[in-house]
């Protein structure tokens, strides 16, 4: 029987922990505890978790700078839990290297289905990359470099079709916006409003209801998502 997958939890209020370890241990995970960020840095060298739940307002340092930290050494999921809902909390969240950010207050089923995302992510990138994206009624083939809607092929511009692949590499994870300008103009050059262009063109030739998206989601003022690949099985 496998190991039960380990997530680091990092808040400094009791009622937190207790209840998300409560939850946590419920759904079959094994669960870490820290109340600072130099103790949340300690443990995570230690024992190596596979997810890391984080809260930003730490009594020693600042969130951020435990983000930044962890990511000069370990590419394990850091799924932000925080009270701050301000936009730019989430963008520099992202940008610094989180994977995910959630608001509190948030229920336990967005949380183990963000955490099961992250651990999908997670896993994928320790593999080869799957070559074949498919979400309903949308098929992206990498290898190929096609793309269907349905029974019928979608011909899309080259900077579209750039766009798609860069998300299809990150599905289930908000790409921010900083990230895809930086990707898809690395001359600079262009603006979150190109982007915004951009991302409204390629709706129009992948969604059926572009107006109510089901593949390409919006993160308002952080970026872009598409949705986790389905499994074909």
């Amino acid at each position: 029987m496998d190991a039960p997958q380990t997530i680091l939890i990092v808040d400094d209020e009791k009622a937190i922990l207790r209840f998300l370890r409560a939850s946590l241990e419920e759904a079959g995970f094994s669960v870490l505890e820290a109340s600072s960020g130099r103790s949340a840095l300690e443990l995570a060298a230690a024992k190596k978790p596979d997810v890391v739940l984080l809260d930003l307002g730490l009594p020693d340092l600042d969130g951020l700078e435990v983000i930044e930290r962890l990511r000069e050494w370990t590419s394990a999921p850091v799924i932000v839990v925080s009270v701050r809902n301000d936009e730019s909390d989430k963008i520099e969240a992202l940008d610094r290297g989180a994977d995910d950010y959630l608001t509190k207050p948030f229920g336990v089923e967005e949380l183990l289905a963000r955490i099961r995302v992250a651990l999908r992510h997670a896993e994928r990138a320790r593999e080869d990359p799957e070559p074949l994206y498919r979400h309903g009624d949308l098929r992206i083939d990498l290898t190929a470099r096609r793309v269907w809607l349905g029974k019928k092929e979608v011909r899309l511009s080259p900077l579209q079709y750039a766009l798609l692949s860069i998300l299809v590499r990150n599905a289930g994870r908000v790409v921010g916006q900083k990230q895809l300008l930086k990707e898809l103009w690395p001359e600079g050059g262009s603006n979150p409003e190109a982007l915004r262009i951009l991302v409204h063109q390629t709706r129009h030739r992948i969604e059926r209801e572009p107006v109510r998206p089901r593949h390409l989601k919006t993160e308002p003022a952080v970026g872009y998502r598409l949705e986790d690949s389905e499994d074909p099985s």
